[in-house]
């Protein structure tokens, strides 16, 4: 098997072990519940509702991915709109109630944050979680992600492979100086932009604005807005593209290859997702005084730079990260054996049998399982359980029913009947529908050519599709 092949074989049995199964998303849903359940004890947040946003809602997580909150006060029908202070206690209250609860630990309140943040873990397989106040612009970004996705399905791939990529590398966290999942996914979507043809247009093109500006007035109507918008332009661009005809190898290495030299790129030019283009900070005017190592502009709350936690010293090693990671996958001849350690996370090295994975503090690695106190063999266990379910729910209909539809609680009192709904239905029901609006507009068997042939596992050896779409018993 050549190297190219090899790649080509490596990258799909990542994005086989990194990909979430049906029961990592209702694990996220339960936790959901739980926390609207917790939420709705508290007097000052009467009608609030808890809703996922972030990987979770774009469909662009791992089966370890966070899960990111907002609660959304109650205004009626309209936006609401919370001072920094208000904020601030009302996420000291929450974290006094999840206390109470008992199903959540490492509690920590980020108060003096840009956004401020309630920190935590659920119980359910470590999963961490950020929860914020009134994130509407989060979430629209979120769905936007996930509307993307559907222009060329290659992008929520490729998104998948950097961040573990990223993450096994250390340069996935904003706490250590490097980038954050959403600049991660900026670079995916600027590289495809960038590619020729290009797979992604300016995102200017899919809505000219700067989208958290209009988040103001009825809710209802502001998102419909800006959802028909997008979607419509979506539609356009695909009808009108050139295709892109790109392996997801060839895209993962050109991908490493553009930045290679980001840190010193980064001194004279910043990354312009809204135009598509590199553009020079010294006339960008939007972005003077010149402040951070490098600009990775948010497009839909300009000019806010994503990558405003990267400094200069792990900047210069992210370049290097991108440098030697395409030495590696790009020379001839590399053995799988090679390649997945350089592209996966030791801690979960035993779900690659054979792979030869080095010390797990090599490269400033930490165990993840032995932090939180799971050992290799346990996790192998559980996600050897979790596939065995995962086959048995997907061929039981009478288990078509969410796991965590659970009874009503004993205590009425401490859990009113007429508290807010969880929102994870609703959420599920929105990605369906705009799934749906763009079905009709879908990619043409043989239009893409090597897109469809990425898959070299036959339909018949593979594992059931591992991202739920809701039945319609679910909504």
């Amino acid at each position: 098997m050549d190297s190219r092949n090899m790649l080509e074989v490596t990258l799909n049995e990542i994005l086989h072990v990194v990909n979430p199964l049906r029961e990592d998303l209702e694990t996220r849903m339960k936790i959901i519940d739980e926390l609207q359940d917790a939420i709705s004890t508290i007097e000052s947040l009467r009608g609030a509702t808890v809703e996922p946003f972030g990987s979770f809602l774009s469909q662009l997580f791992t089966r370890w991915g966070d899960l990111d909150i907002s609660i959304e006060l109650s205004n009626g029908s309209h936006i609401a709109v919370a001072a920094r202070k208000q904020k601030q206690t009302l996420l000291g209250e929450v974290l006094k109630a999840l206390r109470r609860a008992g199903s959540f630990r490492r509690l920590q309140s980020v108060s003096h944050a840009r956004v401020p943040i309630l920190k935590l873990e659920s119980k359910y397989q470590n999963i961490s979680c950020d929860i914020s106040i009134n994130n509407v612009s989060g979430k629209m970004k979120s769905k936007f992600l996930l509307w993307i996705s559907f222009i060329d399905r290659r992008f929520r791939d490729m998104v998948l492979l950097v961040k573990e990529w990223a993450k096994a590398n250390n340069i996935n966290s904003s706490k250590t100086g490097t980038f954050n999942s959403y600049s991660l996914s900026l670079l995916v979507i600027f590289h495809f932009q960038t590619c020729v043809p290009a797979i992604l247009p300016p995102l200017k093109d899919l809505y000219l604005g700067n989208m958290a500006d209009e988040l103001i007035g009825v809710r209802a109507d502001v998102e419909r807005r800006i959802e028909e918008i997008s979607l419509s332009n979506i539609t356009k661009f695909r009808k009108e593209r050139r295709v892109n005809c790109s392996s997801l190898p060839q895209l993962f290495t050109s991908f490493l290859a553009k930045f290679s030299d980001i840190s010193t790129r980064a001194t004279v030019q910043g990354i312009s997702t809204y135009s598509g283009q590199w553009e020079d900070i010294n006339t960008t005017t939007r972005w003077l005084p010149k402040t951070y190592a490098i600009f990775i502009e948010d497009p839909f709350e300009q000019p806010e730079n994503t990558a405003r936690a990267v400094n200069s010293t792990q900047l210069s090693r992210i370049a290097e990260v991108f440098t030697n990671t395409y030495r590696v996958i790009a020379a001839p001849n590399q053995p799988r054996n090679v390649l997945i350690p350089s592209l996966v996370r030791y801690e979960i090295s035993h779900l690659f049998p054979g792979a030869v994975f080095g010390s797990p503090m090599a490269n400033g690695r930490t165990n993840q399982n032995v932090r939180h106190g799971t050992s290799s063999s346990h996790s192998s266990l559980q996600f050897r359980k979790t596939r065995q379910l995962s086959h048995l729910n997907n061929n039981t209909p009478q288990k078509s029913k969410l796991a965590f539809q659970r009874q009503a609680p004993a205590n009425n009192q401490q859990f009113p009947r007429n508290r807010p709904r969880s929102q994870p239905n609703r959420v599920a029901r929105e990605v369906a529908v705009a799934s749906e609006r763009l079905a009709q507009n879908s990619l043409q068997p043989g239009q893409a050519n090597n897109v469809a042939s990425q898959q070299p596992v036959k339909a018949s050896q593979r594992q059931p599709q591992q991202i739920w779409r809701p039945k319609q018993s679910d909504m």
